[in-house]
Parts: structure tokens; C-alpha cells; sequence
């Protein structure tokens, strides 16, 4: 499925009210579903579309689906069941969705997914996600320039139902082969987790002691693997990462993390419930369903202007 709408930073600049609520039922109701919050870049898409929603002068249900799909299920019927007027959605599976998102339609609610897309279209009223290939090819460019083009080197890969993983590692990997030097001694799954992550980077150094550089599928694993790499007093290992949250923007600042990449969660979630906001009062859907924004490189650069997922002016 392509990809068709670029969409900039700079259109979502602007916005930076807060609050949380957790209502019942209300007849001017948006619901926002994300994974767990413990995750700083989920925790941004729920702060992000609560603001933007309470602004609009909604109420906002905040609901978390901790990447299971039956989960995801009953939290979409508590939507249904508390009369939302529309959903704002970061899934928890590409396949395992649909379903889910199509009873949400059946019973008259649009769903404006966010961050990750769906194997299906015409069912979601709108599907605003990061160009994440994109942005993987940005990141693997920065990363073959600080391994000066030679080296040993792991791959950590997010949770394999999520299409975000392969699609970054895909683009990880379409800059990375170019260079017959660079050689990737591991490829593993850390699930987005940085306690798994840190885990495998133990394991993984172990058998691999001579490993020059690690690129992240995200920032949370970027952080367990540095945290493992410094344990073992590996201070020379290059890791980069994807996400641009403020834990790695304190890293790159520190000399630890050397380069991660901005997908701007909090503004992705305020767009899709602007565009939940012109379909609830008018009816009017986006011109196209998916829609896709732009990544940007952060590192010892621009790393000081990285804010929750945003850059400061």
C-alpha cells in the first residue's frame, strides 16, 4: 500500500497545551487508544490528542491497549459503549486490527490512526503515520558516516507484527548493503522493549566482542543497549536510534547515543484530531486516507532544540 500525502512539521507547529480525563459518557466524546505509556513516545501521542481534543472543547477518554490485540478489542467496545464520537488509534497490529477498527465504522464511529498503519483500506477514515522508511534511510546514513563505512555491527528490530519494524529496517538496510565492509554480526527482536533490549545487547556482546556500532529500531532500545554497552564498559560502540525522544536527546548530549531520528508523535496525534474534529462537526473526511510525514535527523547538531517529540524554533 503507497504511501500518497506528504505531510510537514512545520504544518503541526504551534501547539503545545496539556491536560488528562477520563469521563463518562458524553455526547461530545473522543477516544484515544494507544499502547502502554511507559513508552515516552505513546505517552506523547496521548498527551498530544487529549490537549488538541480538550482545545477543540472536547472531552477525551484515554485508554492504553499495551500491544495486544484482544485488548486493543475490548478498549474500541468501551469507545463504542460510551458513545465516542470518533477514535484516535496507534494499533496494536497491522493485521489483527482491522476487525476492530471496521466494527468501530459499523457502529458509526471514524477511526484517525496514527504512528502505525493497517493492512486495509477504506476501513479507517484516516491512517497519518511517519515516513518511516524515510527516515530509517536518514539514520542508516548518519550511521554508516560515524562507522566510517567499516565494522562490525547488530541491528535491533522492533516487534515483528508491527509493519513499522520491517518497513525501518528495510530502509536501515537499503543504505547499510551498499557498504561491503559494514558486516551485521546479529539481527534480533528486542519488541521495543529496553529491558529486553538490554538483555539481548548483554547476550549479544558476549558472542560478539568485537562489534563497532548498534542501530536501533527505536530510542527505547537504543537506551537498553547503551545502558548495556557502558555496564561492560564498551564506551566505543556507536548506537543510534529512532524516535527522538528527550531520554536520547540527553544521551546524544551526554556522548552516549550519537544520532536518533524525529517522527513528531504529539503533533501527528493533535492532526488527527483536527481531522476527527472536521468530520465530527462536518462530515469532512481528508483528501486521502493515508498520509505520511516526514522524519528529521537529530544529533550533537540540533539535539539541544528536541523537545517531547518536537523541535523547538
Amino acid at each position: 500500500m503507497k504511501l500518497t500525502r506528504k505531510l510537514t512539521l512545520a504544518a503541526f507547529a504551534g501547539v503545545l497545551a496539556l491536560g488528562t480525563a477520563m469521563p463518562a459518557f458524553s455526547a461530545h466524546l473522543i477516544a484515544i487508544i494507544t499502547p502502554a505509556h511507559d513508552n515516552p513516545f505513546f505517552k506523547a501521542e496521548a498527551v498530544g490528542a487529549e490537549a488538541k481534543a480538550k482545545e477543540l472543547g472536547y472531552e477525551a477518554l484515554v485508554m492504553t491497549h499495551d500491544d495486544d490485540a484482544n485488548k486493543q478489542s475490548q478498549v474500541i467496545d468501551t469507545a463504542i459503549g460510551r458513545g465516542a464520537k470518533a477514535i484516535i488509534l496507534d494499533n496494536a497490529g497491522a493485521d489483527a486490527t482491522v476487525a476492530a477498527v471496521k466494527k468501530a465504522k459499523d457502529a458509526g464511529i471514524p477511526s484517525f490512526l496514527i504512528d502505525r498503519e493497517i493492512n486495509a483500506t477504506g476501513v479507517a477514515a484516516a491512517q497519518i503515520v511517519s515516513n518511516n522508511y524515510q527516515g530509517a534511510q536518514l539514520g542508516a546514513q548518519e550511521f554508516v558516516k560515524l562507522m566510517g563505512e567499516k565494522g562490525n555491527y547488530v541491528e535491533l528490530v522492533g516487534k515483528e507484527s508491527d509493519t513499522n519494524a520491517g518497513i525501518r529496517s528495510q530502509g536501515y538496510h537499503d543504505v547499510i548493503n551498499d557498504f561491503p565492509d559494514l558486516k551485521l554480526v546479529a539481527k534480533q527482536s528486542a519488541n521495543w522493549s529496553q529491558t529486553e533490549a538490554y538483555a539481548k545487547m548483554e547476550t549479544i556482546l558476549q558472542a560478539n566482542p568485537d562489534i563497532k556500532g548498534v542501530i536501533s529500531g527505536n530510542d527505547t532500545m537504543a537506551m537498553g543497549a547503551i545502558a548495556a554497552l557502558q555496564a561492560a564498559g564498551r564506551k566505543d560502540v556507536i548506537v543510534v536510534g529512532f524516535d527522538g525522544s528527550n531520554d536520547v536527546r540527553d544521551s546524544i548530549k551526554a556522548g552516549g547515543i550519537k544520532a536518533t531520528v524525529l517522527q513528531p508523535a504529539y503533533a501527528q496525534a493533535q492532526m488527527a484530531v483536527q481531522q476527527a474534529d472536521a468530520y465530527i462537526k462536518n462530515k469532512t473526511v481528508p483528501k486521502e486516507e493515508k498520509q505520511l510525514m516526514d522524519c528529521i535527523l537529530i544529533n550533537t547538531g540540533n539535539a539541544d532544540k528536541l523537545e517531547t517529540f518536537a523541535l523547538k524554533n
